[in-house]
């Protein structure tokens, strides 16, 4: 199938690691041209490296904090610097913070809500004139499953994650006329860092498809996601192939959500 990507060019948040790279690798391979970026110097650089290890192709790299409005600015005007456009959007820098609601203090709240959603506010406030110069464009928010039915001790990420998906769809009757489309991305348990310190912490004895089966007890799939099944998701939104979808969300869960 012919995806369309071929010399758009694309900003992906928290890439330097887990979906966010994954995507990036993606996108390269079908001939975009992508900007990743992360708080993180170091782990930036890796990724670049392992990016053109695998494709021959360097990216653009960008140290960014998206909860600073300036930094959000500066990632899209520089991205539109090199590349001349911009085409696509992925909202994808977050972080797993789940607690009781009484031990989530007014500091914690701001920090998840200024990452998770201001920080997709203020990246797709400024990418919106390019994209519209651009003739269209799209937006995926990487959300997740548990704000649809959010669980005990899930705070604040549900509810940082369900305002996401609110903006979602808010953006997209908004945005429909300009051609830019604007869809969420659901996560369920998805094969990460944090998850493989836990599987090294806790069950070094097993093969990590032994810990997946284990963990994925409850998922109807009967294991953790990979990255690269999500990043096939999010490479569809933004493609040709989703030319007629907008304001919805996808679950990639395998199945664990109560809710659609």
């Amino acid at each position: 199938m012919e995806l369309g990507l071929k010399g758009k060019v694309a900003i992906i948040t928290g890439s330097s690691k887990g979906i966010g790279l994954e995507t990036a690798l993606h996108l390269v391979k079908e001939g975009a041209r992508v900007t990743i970026c992360a708080r993180n110097g170091e782990n930036l650089r890796e990724a670049a490296t392992r990016i053109f290890n695998e494709t021959g192709i360097e990216v653009h790299s960008i140290e960014t904090d998206v909860t600073i409005e300036e930094d959000c600015k500066r990632l899209v005007t520089s991205t539109v610097e090199k590349y001349g456009r911009l085409d696509i959007l992925v909202n994808n820098a977050g972080t797993s913070a789940a607690n009781p609601f009484e031990e989530v203090g007014t500091d914690l709240w701001q920090q998840d809500l200024d990452l998770k959603l201001f920080g997709a506010i203020h990246c797709s406030r400024y990418a919106l004139p390019y994209m519209r110069e651009a003739g269209g464009g799209s937006i995926v928010n990487v959300t997740a499953q548990a704000a649809k039915t959010p669980p005990a001790s899930s705070l604040p990420t549900t509810v940082s994650r369900a305002a996401g998906m609110a903006l979602t769809k808010a953006m997209s009757k908004d945005l429909g006329p300009d051609n830019i489309r604007v869809n969420t991305l659901c996560i369920g348990l998805i094969r990460s860092d944090q998850v493989e310190k836990k599987w090294k912490k806790e069950a070094p004895e097993l093969t990590w498809e032994q810990f997946s089966k284990e963990a994925g007890n409850d998922i109807p799939l009967g294991r953790i996601g990979n990255t690269d099944e999500a990043a096939n998701v999010i490479l569809f939104l933004v493609s040709n192939a989703a030319s007629y979808v907008t304001g919805t969300s996808i679950n990639i869960d395998g199945g664990l959500a109560g809710a659609l």
